[in-house]
């Protein structure tokens, strides 16, 4: 076997070890089938693929504090359905960092815990 075939066999193999990972996490970790921004409540909606549905207002995330409604309206699932993302925005975030409270930087979380929790 030459190192080609041996580097094709390694890749294919990472390959199929990915795929079988991602297989995993897609029934064990939270992934989104939608989200979306309700302008009625002001709140960001996130219909999980398990059937929850989690939801918090914009002013608790950094980077969306300051967003006008049309542009928290643009919101995008990720592919994998383990994110949420805002083009115009440039802004990411994680779906299970979501679920765990975190919405934004340990530095930003930090200044920005409300008082009644603080």
């Amino acid at each position: 076997m030459d190192k080609i075939e041996l580097k094709t066999k390694i890749l294919q193999e990472e390959i199929q070890k990915a795929r079988q990972a991602a297989k995993i996490a897609d029934v064990v970790e939270p992934r989104a089938d939608l989200a979306y921004y309700d302008s009625q409540t002001g709140l960001i909606v996130i219909n999980l693929k398990n059937g929850a549905i989690f939801n918090f207002p914009p002013t608790l995330a950094e980077g969306l504090v300051t967003a006008t409604p049309e542009e928290l309206a643009e919101i995008e699932v990720t592919p994998s359905g383990d994110g949420l993302h805002w083009e115009k925005l440039d802004l990411d975030f994680s779906i299970p960092a979501l679920l765990a409270g975190v919405f934004g930087t340990k530095a930003w979380m930090a200044t920005s815990i409300p008082q009644e929790v603080a």
